[in-house]
């Protein structure tokens, strides 16, 4: 891949800045966003900022131009994502719906389905959920319980899903529910779409190890989809998932930079803390250095691919095996370089950052299981890179 930007691609990424300068609720380079009190609170800031980037085009980029988009390619995309986490801009509140869910549709919707969704999904006017994993399915999806049986105009939805992001906040949801309970796992799921404030939904925020409570269980008691809200045809949904799942992972430009960021500000702190000069210490902080490096070739080889056409593919799992273990490392780094002040949270005294280093060291212990289980991409790794048997299943038993 010829890494010299073309004079398209250096003007788009002089007019994202040149916006963001102009937008972000804080002054671009120095400021941070704010730290909120809650979620709603949070949300709430969330829509307006994605409602505002949406309006200077700069959500959806790679979508149509007829649903809102640009139609842009994935390397304008990706300087795009990379200038936006540069400034730290905050994740957009709506990522599940412009991420997973607008392409999605746009690959397997009806065009009523995309005239009445993707418009309000770029603006974060309606917020998404995705209602994958269950209890007893979150790595092997093909396993799902819920099931969608088969009424006038429609299903009735029954069961339980897990881990759902935003659900409290979210209008709606895409639900794999199993269609058809006769035939092979994959091939008796459907992919649904959920109104999230029908009667018999029902969401129970968890409370994480950060102390938040951005994941959900959701449950369904007989919920009633109307037959236009299915994406793809009936116990087809598998496929179309396939869709959903491949977006992600591949190439990830904002951890790229926000690990980038890290380690500056890692640094920095090693310099403060007086540990800089221990060589202990120095070993952790070049091999973090020399990972966030080859994290990046890792996104490189996949932007390349896409901008000749070609989809993430299994590839995009070795992306994600990476950039979830290099982030455990760091943070591993991290409490090493606080020393004694590790164990604190929000409020003590002498605790560098108040805080904000032990949530993120929480927060990404999660990294190795969000987008599938780091032993599922091995997995997919081993038989679909390397070309190795499928891992045997254990015997059944008596």
């Amino acid at each position: 891949m010829d890494l010299t930007p073309s004079p398209e691609e250096s003007a788009l990424r002089a007019e994202v800045r040149a916006w963001l300068h102009e937008n972000l609720p804080w002054e671009y380079g120095k400021g941070l966003p704010p730290r909120f009190d809650t979620l709603d609170e949070e949300v709430a800031f969330g829509r307006e900022w994605q409602a505002k980037l949406a309006g200077g085009g700069w959500v959806g980029v790679t979508w149509p131009t007829e649903y809102g988009g640009r139609g842009l390619g994935p390397v304008e995309a990706y300087i795009i994502t990379e200038e936006l986490a540069r400034a730290r801009a905050p994740e957009l509140v709506g990522r599940i719906g412009i991420n997973l869910v607008g392409p999605t549709m746009l690959a397997h919707g009806t065009p009523e389905q995309k005239a009445r969704w993707l418009d309000q999904i770029l603006s974060a006017g309606e917020i998404w959920c995705q209602l994958f994993s269950e209890p007893g399915a979150g790595s092997d999806l093909a396993s799902v319980r819920t099931r969608a049986e088969k009424v006038d105009g429609g299903w009735l939805l029954n069961g339980q899903k897990v881990w759902t992001s935003y659900a409290q906040f979210a209008d709606w949801g895409v639900c794999l529910a199993r269609t058809d309970p006769a035939v092979v796992k994959q091939k008796g799921i459907s992919y649904l779409v959920v109104d999230m404030r029908s009667e018999g939904v029902e969401v129970r925020p968890l409370r994480q190890i950060t102390d938040e409570t951005e994941f959900n269980e959701v449950f369904f008691n007989d919920v009633f989809i109307p037959e236009d809200r299915i994406l793809g045809p009936e116990n087809n949904g598998w496929h179309v998932a396939n869709s959903t799942l491949s977006h992600e992972r591949g190439s990830n430009p904002r951890q790229l930079v926000i690990h980038a960021q890290l380690i500056d500000e890692l640094l920095r702190l090693a310099q403060q803390e007086g540990v800089y000069d221990d060589h202990r210490i120095q070993q952790k902080l070049a091999e973090a250095f020399v990972e966030v490096r080859l994290f990046q070739l890792h996104n490189w080889r996949t932007i390349s691919r896409l901008s000749k056409g070609l989809e993430p593919g299994p590839q995009g799992s070795m992306n994600k095996l990476w950039w979830s273990e290099m982030s455990k490392r760091m943070h591993d780094t991290v409490m090493a370089v606080l020393g004694s002040a590790a164990p604190l949270w929000r409020g003590a005294s002498e605790n560098p950052g108040d805080g904000t280093w032990q949530r993120s060291w929480l927060y990404y212990q999660a990294s190795s299981i969000w987008a599938g289980t780091n032993e599922i991409q091995r997995n997919v790794i081993g038989e679909k890179v390397l070309g190795l048997p499928r891992e045997p299943k254990p015997a059944a038993r008596r």
